[in-house]
């Protein structure tokens, strides 16, 4: 029985580049975004060292553009359109499905809604280019000698590993975005709390009313109470959920829907993070 192929290509093959560019666009974002922000910053929404949407592009490389290596000037261009094309779609299904955007290159000249932008489509270009024409080749000859049996055992592993890596990422995601739309809730239900009861609130409060964070319990009602703990609660399970994604995307960002929560969220992140920098530092003064 013949191997099914994909656009020409084996598809335990085409699996195994998938995996590997996976592997290699999350090395190369890791080290980027850690030199810019001067720690250890591992990229990808998956737990694993992967990053599917480098893997899936350059498939996508592998199988469309090759018929236009013999002509640069168009295989560049046509590779420009198709990886930014590629990045748009990624972007959009991602803030579809999960209400959060992962990158937003607004505060870039010639952006399309954050998604893409103009000097990040040249990049695309550039990189297609210099995998096909010089990473590729030897790539595709190591690849091309491991026999096919052991390629199906890697193969199995690799996906399995992918899966369970996958389902528990999703899982999270959606955990995630649950808790960030109760949060949302709980917030609008608190301030029409306050909405309902200002006149009887201190001027410190009628000025705080937009900081949910700064009410002070004691100035609330009963029922006020009871819906700014609601709210904290809410607030510090999903900080501790939603730790991982806001550490791993330093532009990360709620959908409009979320957006006032998620702020939240962030300010209580920023504020853990100074409590434990300031307990660290008396660690080391005492010492």
């Amino acid at each position: 029985m013949s191997e099914p192929v994909l656009f020409g290509l084996p598809i335990s093959l085409a699996f195994l580049y998938f995996i590997f560019y996976s592997f290699l666009g999350w090395g190369m974002e890791t080290i980027y975004c850690s030199v810019m922000e001067r720690h250890f910053v591992p990229r990808g929404f998956l737990y694993g060292p992967l990053c599917p949407i480098y893997g899936g592009g350059v498939l996508m490389m592998i199988c469309w553009f090759q018929p236009l290596m013999g002509n640069p000037v168009l295989f560049y261009l046509v590779a420009t359109v198709c990886m930014s094309a590629w990045e748009y779609f990624v972007g959009w299904f991602l803030e579809t499905t999960t209400h959060m955007k992962y990158w937003d290159y607004s505060m870039y000249k010639f952006n399309l809604k954050g998604r893409i932008c103009l000097w990040v489509c040249l990049m695309w270009g550039a990189l297609s280019f210099l995998v096909l024409y010089f990473i590729h080749p030897p790539v595709a000859e190591l690849l091309d000698r491991i026999p096919l049996i052991q390629r199906y055992v890697l193969d199995g592993f690799l996906l399995g590993a992918l899966t369970f890596d996958s389902i528990a990422t999703i899982y999270q995601l959606a955990r995630t975005s649950q808790l960030m739309g109760k949060l949302q809730q709980a917030g609008d239900e608190l301030r029409l709390q306050l909405h309902l009861g200002r006149v009887e609130f201190s001027d410190r409060l009628e000025e705080a009313r937009d900081r949910l964070d700064d009410l002070i319990p004691d100035e609330l009602d009963e029922k006020g109470q009871a819906l700014k703990a609601r709210y904290d609660e809410l607030a510090a399970r999903t900080e501790l959920l939603s730790r991982r994604f806001r550490g791993t995307y330093s532009h990360m960002a709620a959908a409009s829907r979320n957006a006032e929560a998620f702020e939240s969220v962030k300010r209580r992140g920023e504020e853990l993070k100074e409590k434990l920098e300031a307990a660290r530092r008396f660690r080391e003064e005492e010492k």
